[in-house]
Order: C-alpha cells, then sequence, then structure tokens
C-alpha cells in the first residue's frame, strides 16, 4: 500500500476517534497539554503501525494505544500510582444506576470530576471508557487487556468510591 493511500485510510479510521483518545488521555495524565502530547505521540505511533490494524474497531484500537502511551510515559516520569485489587470485595451493580452516569445525566459535572480525580488511574479509566466513550464491557477490556471479570469488577469498585464521595447521594446525605 502506498503512503498516500495508507494515510487516507489511516485519517477514515482514525481521525473520528481523537477526541475520544483526548478524553481517556487527559482523565490518565491528570493535564491537558500532556494529554495533547500523549494523543499525538500515540497518533504517531497508531500510524506507524497501522498496516497491521486488521480489525473492524479502530476505536478500541486507538484508545488502546493512547492507553499504553499514556502508561509508558507516567512510569517514565514515575507518576503511576497502583491499587491493590482484591476480587472479593467487588461487586456488579447495574449499569443504569451507577452513580457516574446518574451524575451526567443530572449535569453535577463539577463534582463528578472532582470524585474522578480522586480515583485510582486503573478506575478512572474503566469509568471514563464506559460511561464517557460509551465502550462496552468488551471493548474496554480489549483497551486495557484485562479479563471482562477484571473489567466488571473494576466499574463495581470505581462506581463504589464515586458513590462514597457523593456523587450519587442526594442532598443533605453526603
Amino acid at each position: 500500500m502506498g503512503g498516500k493511500e495508507k494515510l487516507e485510510r489511516f485519517e477514515q479510521a482514525v481521525l473520528p476517534h481523537l477526541n475520544a483518545a483526548y478524553n481517556l488521555a487527559r482523565w490518565l495524565t491528570r493535564n491537558e497539554h500532556d494529554a495533547q502530547d500523549m494523543v499525538q505521540e500515540a497518533s504517531l505511533r497508531a500510524f506507524k503501525f497501522f498496516d497491521g490494524f486488521h480489525g473492524v474497531d479502530a476505536r478500541a484500537w486507538l484508545l488502546t494505544t493512547v492507553r499504553n502511551t499514556c502508561y509508558t510515559w507516567l512510569e517514565q516520569t514515575a507518576a503511576v500510582g497502583h491499587t491493590s485489587f482484591d476480587e472479593e470485595i467487588h461487586t456488579v451493580e447495574e449499569d443504569a444506576l451507577n452513580p457516574s452516569a446518574l451524575a451526567f445525566k443530572s449535569g453535577d459535572m463539577e463534582m463528578l470530576k472532582e470524585s474522578l480525580e480522586e480515583l485510582p488511574d486503573e478506575f478512572r479509566e474503566v469509568i471514563v471508557l464506559r460511561d464517557l466513550e460509551e465502550l462496552s464491557y468488551k471493548q474496554i477490556a480489549e483497551v486495557i487487556n484485562a479479563p471482562l471479570g477484571t473489567v466488571m469488577s473494576r466499574l463495581a469498585r470505581a462506581r463504589g468510591r464515586l458513590k462514597r464521595n457523593s456523587v450519587l447521594a442526594p442532598e443533605g446525605e453526603a
């Protein structure tokens, strides 16, 4: 495939998903400028390896590249923190009742933003991918390279933390 043809195919597949890529990068890096840099770096990596992309879900593929780029950068800057994961204390909640989705619907974005900022990276990313970017559990599992059960557990745990941080609590009950 020629360079021009590759570029056109890449633009058709990837450009529609740059806002989602930036959104994920912004939540992972916690900084607008770093997020822009990460999306640019991820886009360059994605273009470099685009010949190897044969899937149908360019969005998940790009978000995987963005995620990996962000975590590589975070590790290099020693800014990443890891939280232990205990499967026994996690429960699966219904999507319709999750605090982040309800906060989006209620328009209380500032409170949600603050609560999301407090979450560990692994919880924040699944909330962003599910509730902001509306990826399926299967797509999230592909993006973060984790089993489906881990995705569901992380979502449940993240939503539990958001609920405790009063994103979901009615006024006066926080």
